[in-house]
C-alpha cells in the first residue's frame, strides 16, 4: 500500500516536471523572454525599396544603411506582405491579408463588404474600410490600458481633401489623396499626405470612434508629445508624406524624393525620437519599408508596365480574397497609366533596422520576418492575443537574434 502511494506521488512529481518543462519550452520558443521590458515602440515606415538598393554599397541612404544599422540591428530578411502599398500597412496593424481592392491601393475609399470570416480570423469579402467587428492593434491596446498614436506627414495641409486629425476621404468616394498636391497660393505647403499610407483610416472601429482625432494627428505634433514619458504613447506609427517616405521621385515641391529624401527625413527625426525620455527609458525604434520595389519596368504605348516578383517568407498565406496568380491590373498615378503584373502575392525583401537599449549595436539578424511578424511581436511586447495572420503557424516573433541585450 505504502509502495503504491509512494509510486503515485513520484509519478505526480515527474508528471508535473514534464508539464512544467513543456510549458517553459513552449514559452521560450513562441514568446521571447524579457520582451515586455519594452514599453514604448516607434515604427517609421518608408516606401517601395528593395533590400539591395537600400543597403547595398551604392546606397542613397547612408544614414539608414550605415549609421543607424550600426547603432542597432540590421534585419536582413525582412519582407513586405504584398504589393502595392495599402495591403502592407493593413497587415501591420490587423493581421488581415489583402483584398483585390487593398492590393491596388483603394482608389475609391469604399466600405468593405463582409461576407464571412475564416477560421484563422481573415475577413472574407471585397472593399477597403473594414467593419467594426474586425479588430486592430489599437483596439487591443486601448482595451488593455495602453496608448497609441499615428503621426501623419502633411495630413490636413489641404482641408478640402482631408482633416488635420483622423483625415480620410468621404466614404465611397474617390480618394483625392492618391496624388501629391504641389504648393500653391491656396495651399502654401502643398499636401503630400496619402490616406493609403495611414492604415488606421481603414477600420470603422477607429474612424467611427469619437477619440480618433486625438489618436491620428499631423506629424508636427510628435516633437511636443515626446517631451515627457507621460505624453508619449506606448505605440507610435509614423508615416512621412509622399516625398519624405521615398515614394515620389522627384517630388512636387522640388525635393529629390526617393531614398535621398527618406534619408534626410530620418536624419531629422530619429535623433529627436532616440533622445526622448520614453525611448531612452524603454523604447524600441523600428524602421521598415511597406514593400520592395518592382522587379522590372518597361514603357509601352499604354503606359508603364511594372512586374513584381511577389516573394514571401515565414509560411505566409495569400488569404481568402485574392484568387490565382499571376495577376494583372491597372491604375492611374499622376496622369500616367501603370499596368501591374504580380507574379505572386508577397511583398519581397526590404530589410529593416531596429534600435533600442535592448539591442547591442552592430547586431545582424538573418532570421526571416515580415509585417505579420511585426504585429505578432508588438502583441508580445504588450501582452496581447494574436490577430489574424499574426497567429499563423510557422510565424515567429522578433527573437534573441535581434534583442541581444535583454
Amino acid at each position: 500500500m505504502y509502495q503504491h502511494t509512494w509510486m503515485r506521488a513520484l509519478f505526480a512529481i515527474v508528471l508535473a516536471a514534464i508539464i512544467g518543462a513543456a510549458i517553459a519550452a513552449c514559452s521560450s520558443s513562441s514568446y521571447p523572454q524579457g520582451l515586455q521590458k519594452i514599453k514604448h515602440v516607434f515604427v517609421i515606415t518608408l516606401e517601395n525599396e528593395n533590400y539591395a538598393t537600400t543597403f547595398g554599397a551604392n546606397t542613397k541612404a547612408p544614414y539608414l544603411a550605415q549609421t543607424l544599422a550600426s547603432q542597432g540591428a540590421m534585419v536582413h530578411q525582412y519582407y513586405g506582405t504584398g504589393h502595392v502599398s495599402l495591403d502592407n500597412y493593413i497587415s501591420m496593424i490587423s493581421g488581415q491579408s489583402a483584398t483585390i481592392d487593398t492590393a491596388n491601393d483603394c482608389m475609391t475609399y469604399q466600405d468593405f463588404n463582409l461576407t464571412g470570416m475564416t477560421s484563422d480570423g481573415q475577413a472574407i469579402g471585397t472593399g477597403c474600410v473594414y467593419p467594426a467587428s474586425v479588430k486592430t492593434l489599437p483596439d487591443q491596446l486601448t482595451a488593455a490600458g495602453y496608448t497609441w498614436k499615428g503621426y501623419e506627414g502633411d495630413m490636413g495641409n489641404d482641408p478640402a481633401r482631408e482633416a488635420a486629425t483622423c483625415g480620410h476621404p468621404t466614404l465611397n468616394t474617390t480618394d483625392l489623396t492618391q496624388s501629391a498636391e504641389a504648393p500653391s497660393a491656396a495651399v502654401p505647403l502643398g499636401d503630400q499626405y496619402a490616406t493609403r499610407h495611414n492604415p488606421f483610416m481603414y477600420f470603422h472601429s477607429i474612424i467611427d470612434s469619437p477619440d480618433c482625432g486625438q489618436h491620428v494627428v499631423n506629424l508636427n505634433n510628435l516633437t511636443t508629445d515626446l517631451q515627457s514619458i507621460s505624453t508619449t504613447a506606448n505605440f507610435n506609427l509614423i508615416t512621412p508624406n509622399l516625398c519624405d517616405d521615398g515614394h515620389d521621385a522627384p517630388c512636387v515641391n522640388g525635393q529629390p524624393g526617393g531614398l535621398t529624401s527618406a534619408d534626410a527625413f530620418l536624419q531629422k527625426w530619429v535623433p529627436i525620437i532616440t533622445a526622448s525620455p520614453a525611448f531612452q527609458q524603454d523604447g524600441l525604434l523600428i524602421i521598415n519599408f511597406d514593400e520592395s520595389s518592382y522587379a522590372t519596368v518597361t514603357t509601352s504605348a499604354s503606359g508603364q508596365d511594372l512586374t513584381f516578383a511577389g516573394t514571401t517568407c515565414c509560411s505566409q498565406q495569400p488569404g481568402p480574397n485574392l484568387g490565382v496568380f499571376p495577376q494583372t491590373s491597372s491604375l492611374t498615378y499622376k496622369g500616367l497609366t501603370i499596368n501591374l503584373t504580380k507574379q505572386s502575392y508577397g511583398g519581397d525583401q526590404t530589410g529593416a533596422v531596429m534600435i533600442s537599449k535592448f539591442i547591442k549595436p552592430g547586431t545582424v539578424s538573418t532570421v526571416p520576418y515580415n509585417h505579420y511578424s511585426l504585429l505578432r511581436s508588438l502583441e508580445d511586447i504588450f501582452g496581447l492575443n494574436y490577430l489574424g495572420y499574426a497567429a499563423q503557424a510557422g510565424l515567429v516573433s522578433f527573437g534573441p537574434d535581434i534583442f541581444t541585450n535583454l
